[in-house]
């Protein structure tokens, strides 16, 4: 049997109330996983509510337990953003003193001048947009000249959008590839470039294929995937975390379809007995399909399907297993706003054998994770970016 292992969980978006400087963002009143709850009279969530959910924030139908069988706390992001780069790198011990670039008007000339010379092709949209949206808006033109669609939003993301009959999906990766190196530079340098493939029409609507691809920047420092790394142990992502570090660090990062499908490879990792390497996995359905389209009942049944399963996940886990539930940023779909939120995390541990949880508080940084699961592996003060809490949770 192999030796105990560090798993994250991060559900994607999955905010849990306002950070203090929730106003600078547009963000005041944002609450992702209370306001859902809220405004569908209510979730079933038992499963993390007996963990401690409901004690980090009020949760219409989770109520507070007074014996949680985990510990329990949130998380304040200490980075300038409110982004999915952010957030994940902040977990694994950076900091970013200064936000992305982000483009509320578009890409400047020089930006999209270097896109026609790099590539060779001209483009539509250059505006801010649902991804959905745009297509339907600009597909017919797509498809009739050739020409990609390439938008933003308020994140920073330079999104390229192609029928794959039009432009192959290899072809469009390839392009991504060219504007991470040589057209989203410099001062320019988004923190994603995203590659949106889409089929159709069907039934008269384009849609989006999960053949997306997210290029990023590689981090500028040393994470945690490194440090492990270093010292011989694997890190396993599941879903979009390879993309997100530029597969540093990260030994494979299977695709996800969906939460659901997603949560089939995170159980399916955990269970596989050949090592003890770290899982670090997002289910992104809650920011992706629901949060950014501002559908409540679809982010509260997501959050209900994803609550089911957890009993299978910790079936699977071994006797000292540390598991950590937590979220990269807000999406609250209940405001006006179809962008991220800047907003606490929540925050859930616990280590099978430990059948009883304590008061986490309120961390200062998202780092403390990173932290955390070093610690784990015996790399306690390697990364230095934060606090652990494991003897905590093994203590409680």
């Amino acid at each position: 049997m192999r030796a105990p292992r560090a798993i994250v969980l991060v559900l994607d978006s999955v905010g849990v109330g306002e950070l203090p400087d929730a106003a600078a963002y547009g963000d005041v009143g944002s609450n992702t996983l209370g306001n859902v709850a809220r405004a569908v009279g209510g979730l079933s969530m038992p499963n993390l509510g007996a963990m401690g959910l409901g004690n980090i924030t009020a949760i219409v139908g989770v109520a507070a337990e007074p014996r949680p069988r985990a510990s329990w706390g949130r998380n304040r992001e200490a980075s300038a953003g409110k982004d999915t780069t952010t957030g994940h790198w902040e977990m694994m011990g950076m900091r970013l003193e200064r936000p992305f670039p982000t483009y509320p008007d578009g890409f400047p000339p020089s930006v999209m001048e270097a896109w026609e010379r790099e590539t060779g092709l001209g483009w539509l949209g250059n505006r801010p947009a649902s991804g959905t949206v745009i297509i339907q808006d600009l597909g017919d033109e797509h498809v009739a000249t050739g020409r990609p669609i390439v938008y933003t939003s308020a994140d920073s993301v330079f999104q390229v959008a192609a029928h794959e009959d039009v432009i192959p999906v290899e072809r469009l990766y390839e392009l991504c590839s060219i504007a991470r190196s040589r057209v989203c530079v410099g001062e320019h340098a988004v923190g994603r470039i995203i590659a949106r493939p889409f089929i159709g029409p069907v039934d008269g609507v384009y849609q989006r294929t999960h053949r997306r691809r997210d290029f990023a920047l590689a981090p500028p420092e040393p994470t945690v995937l490194d440090r492990l790394s270093d010292v011989g142990i694997k890190s396993y992502g599941i879903g979009k975390i390879g993309e997100i570090f530029a597969w540093r660090g990260i030994c494979e990062s299977p695709h996800s379809e969906n939460n659901m499908h997603g949560f089939d490879n995170l159980v399916a990792r955990v269970r596989d007995e050949s090592d003890n390497g770290f899982v670090f996995a997002n289910l992104v359905d809650f920011d992706m399909i629901w949060g950014h389209r501002n559908d409540v009942e679809g982010y509260a049944r997501g959050l209900e399907a994803v609550d089911a399963r957890i009993p299978e996940l910790l079936e699977v886990m071994i006797e000292g297993d540390l598991l950590i539930v937590t979220a990269d940023h807000g999406c609250d779909p209940t405001t006006e706003s179809t962008d991220h939120s800047r907003e606490y995390t929540p925050l859930i541990a616990y280590v099978k054998g430990v059948e009883s949880g304590v008061d986490l508080g309120t961390r200062v940084t998202f780092a403390d994770i990173g932290e955390t699961v070093l610690d784990f592996y015996g790399l306690a003060g390697t990364c230095g970016r934060g606090t652990s809490f494991l003897e905590e949770v093994r203590a409680a």
